[in-house]
């Protein structure tokens, strides 16, 4: 067996197809070997960094952006309590690695709470509301469909 990330596991089968699993034991998908957009990734490798930081709100919102070889690209960044509203171009996959929110996606009347970590989607050409009640560490993945 061979660990990939803090979460997902690789259980390879001689001959076979490996067997991906969350490291609380079920399975998510039959593959030939992981791919990136199951992963969430402890540490990234072979990247580009973009020294000039996102800043927003007054700098209760900061960013990093983060490169890809693929062309892909995330965020990595801290979010000081407060209440904002961002708007997406593209979908965005937001992991909370840490902290406490509250988030409104679009179409929803109720807010959902994220205490620790989580995650949630947000779709292209959207805006979403978020009220952080603690520092809160973020990775956001823009995802091109």
């Amino acid at each position: 067996m061979r660990l990939f990330s803090p979460r997902l596991i690789l259980n390879p089968k001689p001959g076979k197809s490996g067997h991906l699993y969350h490291s609380s034991c079920y399975k998510l998908k039959n593959l030939p070997f992981p791919k990136k957009e199951f992963i969430h990734m402890s540490q990234f490798e072979n990247v580009t960094i973009v020294k000039k930081a996102n800043v927003y709100f007054d700098g209760k919102v900061t960013s990093r952006t983060v490169l890809f070889a693929d062309g892909t690209k995330k965020t990595l960044g801290i979010m000081m309590p407060g209440e904002y509203e961002f708007g997406t171009d593209a979908k965005e996959i937001m992991e909370i690695l840490g902290g406490q929110l509250q988030v409104l996606l679009p179409g929803e009347e109720q807010w959902t709470a994220i205490s620790g970590e989580g995650e949630f989607t947000v779709p292209a050409n959207s805006k979403f509301k978020l009220k952080v009640t603690a520092v809160t560490d973020y990775c956001c993945s823009y995802i091109q469909e």
